[in-house]
Parts: structure tokens; C-alpha cells; sequence
């Protein structure tokens, strides 16, 4: 892998949508493993001139329990809606939402959910709420940054963590409270090639090492789609595509190269 190319803007925020071919409805998978999954999920929204605007049209997805799948399209698709959908953060306007729980949604601006001094208290603090003994949320913090490759960062101040590593923090803190099911919205965006290969590998690492973990992960980078287990292709709303991830980017860069065709002919 060319890690180079992972900081590299994708040219895929800047494509108009590709207007696929391919069938725009895909049903949700039967399968009683699913950890994650929505059927005809709609979403709208009302301007203040009265006019209902859909975000999110016949949106169905099934993500397999234990794996981590991604979900690419243009700007404006409506991936990050959907994702706050699956989170709870959005009422959708019609369908069904399952999400196997405790869920945890996490942010791409890690200053949105780091809260705390250090990084101890930081992955605790989900853990108040389930008045747990002293030794045992200290087990938990532990593994949890061990998960994530965050381990002799224990003590360390929060504010002196680069962007990566907050994010890590973020996803131990998720873990500690076992997390069935992670939502991750474009974590790399704004990180230098160290810190997103050290996300993408904690993830990986968590779900590995957990076998129960499922995460969907909302991306604009192609390169990182040879981290996944399956992805999702959206455009106007709905998911018009969904497999591999090298068959997702074949597809994604064939429009591509269609597209810049047609602009230099």
C-alpha cells in the first residue's frame, strides 16, 4: 500500500454523482448475525419555506457482526445523516433501524468527545454510569488502550495528544464500555499519514482482538477501503452498490476515469 496516497485529497469529494446503473434498491440481507441494518430508511427535512426536502430515500444496508464495512459516496449523499440514523442522533421519517447495543457513535473532530484531562479519566468516563468497582473500570481502561495501542499513554494529558491519537482515545472509550457496535464519521479527514494508519489499525486491532465488535466506518479515501471487510456505495440517498472493498474502488475509479474523460474531450 502506497501510504503516501492516504493523505492525498480524494478526488472522489469533488465528482458530481456517478449516476450507477447498477440497481438503486438492495435488500437487506437475511441474516440473523447482522449487527447493523436498515430497511427502506427515509429521512427528511422542511425548509422554513414549508417544503420537504429527502435526504435519505429506500435506504437498506446489512452490515455482518464482526466486521468492519464502509460507506463512500459523494458530498451531499447523505452518509453522514445515515450514520446519525444508525446512532440514534436522527429520527428517521419512515423505515426500520436495527443496531445491535451498547452502540457508540464516534466523531471526526475527536475535541467534539475528548473531554477530559488525562487519558485515563477520558476512557473512564463512560464508565460512571454503571457504578462499577474501582478495579474493575481500571481493568477496563486498560484493555481498552491496549486495544487501540494507547497503552503507556495512561497519564498523559489529553491536550498534548495529536489528532490520531485523540481519535484512539475516543474508540478506547467506546470499547471500554463494550461496545457492540462502533459508527466512525471520516475519522482520517483531517490526519497526517502517521495518525491515520495508527486509527485504521486500531480499529482493525479492536475488532480483531474482541470478535463481537462491528464498525461502520464513513470514508472518502479509496486507499483505506483495503482495510474492509465489505463497503457501501451511496449517491441520492441511497445505497446503490455493495461489496468488496477492491470491487466498491474498481467501480469508484472506472466513473472516475469516465467522468474526466468526458471533461477533457
Amino acid at each position: 500500500m502506497n501510504l503516501s496516497s492516504l493523505v492525498r485529497p480524494s478526488t472522489l469529494s469533488l465528482l458530481p454523482p456517478l449516476h450507477s446503473t447498477l440497481p438503486s434498491r438492495i435488500d437487506v440481507t437475511e441474516n440473523n448475525a447482522a449487527a447493523i441494518e436498515c430497511s427502506n430508511l427515509n429521512y427528511s427535512i422542511t425548509t422554513r419555506l414549508h417544503q420537504s426536502v429527502p435526504i435519505l430515500k429506500d435506504c437498506s444496508l446489512s452490515v455482518p457482526s464482526g466486521q468492519l464495512w464502509m460507506l463512500l459516496g459523494p458530498n451531499g449523499c447523505g452518509k453522514s445523516t445515515l450514520l446519525k440514523i444508525l446512532a440514534g442522533l436522527l429520527k428517521p421519517t419512515n423505515g426500520t433501524v436495527y443496531v445491535k447495543r451498547p452502540k457508540s457513535y464516534v466523531f471526526q473532530n475527536p475535541d467534539h468527545q475528548v473531554v477530559m484531562p488525562t487519558v485515563e479519566a477520558d476512557v473512564a468516563f463512560g464508565l460512571g454510569k454503571l457504578n462499577l468497582p474501582r478495579d474493575k473500570v481500571k481493568t477496563r481502561v486498560s484493555k481498552a488502550l491496549d486495544a487501540v495501542g494507547m497503552s503507556k499513554y495512561l497519564q498523559r494529558p489529553v491536550q498534548t495528544l495529536s489528532g490520531g491519537q485523540k481519535q484512539r482515545i475516543a474508540i478506547a472509550g467506546a470499547l471500554a464500555e463494550a461496545c457492540k457496535v462502533l459508527l466512525l464519521d471520516e475519522l482520517t479527514t483531517f490526519l497526517d499519514e502517521s495518525d491515520q494508519l495508527g486509527v485504521i489499525k486500531a480499529v482493525k486491532s479492536s475488532l480483531s482482538n474482541s470478535g463481537e465488535v462491528t464498525a461502520l466506518w464513513v470514508t472518502h479515501r479509496l486507499e483505506e477501503l483495503e482495510y474492509a471487510d465489505g463497503a457501501f456505495y451511496m449517491e441520492h440517498g441511497k445505497i446503490v452498490l455493495h461489496g468488496d472493498g477492491a470491487s466498491i474502488m474498481d467501480f469508484i475509479r472506472t466513473q472516475q476515469s469516465s467522468y474526466t474523460n468526458q471533461i477533457n474531450s
